[in-house]
């Protein structure tokens, strides 16, 4: 069982920049991380994905250029630093543990419980 605690999120106008973190306890963090988020009404949708050991991220076309995943496996914690913000990128955003090697064919075990994120125009 992996327990998984975002943070980070909060208010912030159209442009600007926020960093979110998922702190990972539990079971061995070494595996594929993947951030994903879920606006009013909508289905939750992918953000990000970065490998187990960091060399290889994949990102959604609405985000790529703007929003980077890192992670620091020896503070078993991922990142998502968020640039350029819009008010499309207002959701709750979710942080995921994954299974697999490809990072796009991974199957998402474990979820965290969230953090909001609201981009003002």
């Amino acid at each position: 069982q992996v327990q998984l605690v975002e943070s980070g999120g909060g208010l912030v106008q159209a442009g600007g920049s926020l960093r979110l973190s998922c702190a990972a306890s539990g079971r061995t963090f070494i595996t594929p991380m993947g951030w994903f988020r879920q606006a009013p009404g909508k289905e939750r949708e992918f953000v990000a994905t970065i490998n187990s050991s960091g060399s290889s991220t994949k990102y959604a076309d609405s985000v790529k250029g703007r929003f980077t995943i890192s992670r620091d496996n020896a503070k078993s914690t991922v990142y998502l630093r968020m640039d350029s913000l819009k008010p499309e990128d207002t959701a709750v955003y979710y942080c995921a543990v994954g299974r697999g090697i490809q990072l796009g064919s991974l199957e998402w075990i474990y979820w965290g419980q969230g953090t909001q994120v609201t981009v003002s125009s």
